[in-house]
């Protein structure tokens, strides 16, 4: 999960409704689930606390609209690897049903609705578990275990209730910017070491040849063509995986090859590919740093400091 922005932890499309200038009314604070903390001491309270201003900073203008109970039992469904409480239908049916009361709200004409009419209610039980089944659940299963969820709740609730929250927006975004930082260094120091293992070994494998630069290849079909320079433009089948076999990418998946420069791609494509004659494929093992690096790619699927192996055809040169 990608912290330290507003609204990391909801990927629904809510506040595309929230007209600007609507004021909505106070949302009354949910029955905690145990004792309000006054301070926050542990790490993960820290983290919870700010995860859940963060949370309920994205989710402030439908306030009056979720049931805080509601939502943090879908929470606890999605953390125990449970489907939604709520079904996919249920659930667009409860969205569009929010989104023609904040229309409506915000002085905009509904289709279909007679004018100065009110729409129906929205069934405030069906948002708490639509929000916390697809989309607040979900993005924070991966954390779970760095995280109290009771800090969480209270932060929300606090919010919600236009209390006096124990963190700032401010503090609650440091807080997350550091964890995230401290969740990347220790993703990427496993992913070196286990990539570092991994080419160490396979090295040894019969046909498979380490270039100067770290990079690792096996000739799969040979082809007889002309080779590309780094700087041509080529036209490749491919399939990319982690090292667990986990696919990220596959022109095979899509249906169609892909044409692009090799002075556009990864180190270790630009250097592996220049090796291939047209017409015969190899498999690539790259290590991080003619990868992705530190970074990875943001947001998924590959982490930092990741190793990845390729099987590519090379079927022409573009030019």
């Amino acid at each position: 999960m990608k912290m330290g922005m507003r609204g990391a932890a909801a990927s629904l499309l809510i506040l595309a409704i929230a007209a600007p200038g609507v004021v909505m009314s106070q949302q009354p604070a949910a029955p905690a689930a145990s004792k309000e903390k006054s301070v926050l001491t542990s790490e993960r309270e820290k983290v919870g606390y700010a995860i859940g201003i963060d949370v309920a900073s994205s989710f402030e203008p439908i306030a009056s609209e979720v049931d805080v109970a509601a939502l943090r039992r879908a929470v606890e469904n999605a953390f125990a690897g449970g489907q939604p409480l709520i079904s996919q239908e249920e659930a667009q049916a409860t969205d569009q049903a929010l989104r023609t009361v904040m229309m409506a709200r915000s002085g905009q004409q509904v289709p279909g609705m007679a004018p100065g009419s009110q729409p129906p209610a929205v069934n405030r039980e069906k948002v708490g578990l639509m929000l916390g089944g697809y989309a607040i659940g979900p993005s924070l299963t991966p954390i779970q275990k760095d995280i109290d969820l009771d800090s969480v709740f209270q932060a929300i609730s606090t919010v919600f209730a236009k209390g006096t929250p124990l963190m700032d927006r401010q503090q609650a975004q440091a807080t997350l910017q550091a964890f995230s930082s401290a969740k990347q260094a220790a993703a990427g120091a496993d992913n070196r070491k286990a990539g570092n293992d991994f080419l160490a070994k396979n090295k040894t494998q019969p046909g498979v040849v380490t270039t100067a630069s770290g990079l690792q290849y096996q000739v799969l079909r040979a082809g007889s063509g002309e080779r590309p320079l780094p700087s041509s433009k080529v036209r490749v089948n491919y399939e990319g995986k982690l090292l667990d076999g986990t696919v990220f990418d596959s022109s095979y998946q899509r249906g169609e090859p892909i044409e692009f420069g090799l002075d556009q791609v990864i180190k270790g494509w630009s250097e592996g590919v220049s090796l291939m004659p047209t017409g015969s494929k190899y498999r690539f093992w790259i290590p991080s740093e003619l990868a992705y690096g530190s970074n990875g790619t943001p947001g998924g699927p590959i982490g930092p400091d990741a190793a990845l192996t390729f099987d590519v055809e090379l079927l022409g040169i573009v030019r």
